[in-house]
């Protein structure tokens, strides 16, 4: 019998109201590089990772019920939270919490705000590994 087991993540997808402005935040606060991947389509690339954004007035039928502001997502950073959260301090963006967590992989230290649609970001450094 074959084994099915997930490896990892490709990409997540976020939608959101506003393509240009979501691509200037994730650009200016996070560093993302934004990519248009076809017109009108873009994404968002950091790493070996992106974020596809599906603009909320033109959702494909297959993704009709995903609603702005509706994500929830941890990114893992090698910069220290503590600079994380003066530099967010620096943008006018609220951090509204932080702390040590349960990651996928062991303890992270985690902020969490929320980008121009609602989303919830958490921005970590791992502690440790399990």
């Amino acid at each position: 019998m074959t084994e099915f087991r997930v490896t990892g993540f490709d990409h997540i997808v976020l939608c959101v109201r506003d393509v240009a402005a979501t691509r200037k935040f994730y650009e200016r606060v996070l560093g993302m590089t934004a990519r248009e991947e076809r017109p009108g389509k873009y994404s968002l690339q950091f790493g070996e990772n992106k974020i596809s954004l599906q603009d909320a007035a033109n959702s494909p039928s297959i993704a009709r019920d995903t609603v702005p502001g509706s994500g929830n997502f941890c990114l893992l950073s090698d910069t220290p939270v503590a600079e994380w959260r003066a530099h967010l301090s620096a943008e006018g963006i609220e951090i509204i919490d932080y702390g040590l967590r349960d990651g996928a992989t062991g303890t992270i230290d985690s902020l969490y705000f929320r980008d121009p649609d609602g989303n919830l970001v958490e921005v970590s450094n791992r502690v440790d590994r399990r």
